[in-house]
């Protein structure tokens, strides 16, 4: 293993970030962190009406990660190797779609008050695909809040992602393709994910079955 602790596995609604991390994790023996976005009473009000649960919606989320990022001390994170499903910053980019700019500015003072007690992940694994593709997966997972997810909500999700990543040098990012690969079905995938992990320069990689 490589000179990494804490890895964070990101991504569009419905990429596969919950399957890659919980494979990692347990490839690693190390610890789970899982985002709950079910525990979010917020989150059916605001897909049926976006413009009235969108700020309560982000709150309700933006504390639920700080509860549970800020838990993972120094100790933890050099003690065992650390697999989440999310990171701290990603709240930042659905906020800059979900909410308008009186909200944003109130969002952006709580947000900078809790950021300096989470710890930043060594390794970000962002997962990309297809719109088509994303929307077949969030239908058979069977969620019943998220059947009004449109295409358009997801392209400007996308969108938002490739724009944070794009500028972000706080840790090295492999970017995978996930439109033909099944980490499930396909173990020898992960197999070269670790490999490649090992390898990670600064800024962008690209992951390579090859």
């Amino acid at each position: 293993m490589g000179d990494w602790h804490f890895i964070a596995v990101e991504g569009v609604i419905g990429v596969g970030k919950t399957t890659l991390a919980t494979l990692l994790s347990k490839r690693l023996n190390g610890k789970l962190v899982l985002e709950e976005v079910n525990d979010n009473p917020f989150l059916p009000m605001f897909y049926d009406s976006p413009e009235r649960y969108s700020f309560v919606t982000q709150i309700f989320f933006l504390l639920s990660r700080y509860n549970t990022l800020r838990e993972l001390t120094t100790r933890d994170i050099f003690s065992k190797v650390i697999v989440s499903d999310y990171m701290f910053e990603k709240d930042k980019i659905f906020a800059s779609i979900n909410l308008n700019d009186r909200e944003r500015l109130l969002y952006e003072n709580i947000y900078s008050l809790l950021k300096k007690d989470i710890p930043s992940p060594d390794i970000i694994i962002y997962l990309q695909a297809d719109t088509s593709i994303l929307l077949e997966r969030i239908k058979s997972r069977g969620r019943p809040y998220e059947n009004g997810i449109t295409p358009e909500y997801l392209n400007a999700i996308n969108d938002a992602y490739n724009e944070f990543f794009f500028h972000y040098e706080e840790a090295p990012i492999l970017i995978i393709n996930s439109n033909n690969i099944s980490f499930t079905k396909q173990p020898e995938a992960l197999e070269i994910l670790l490999q490649q992990l090992d390898r990670l320069k600064k800024g962008l990689n690209f992951f390579s079955m090859a």
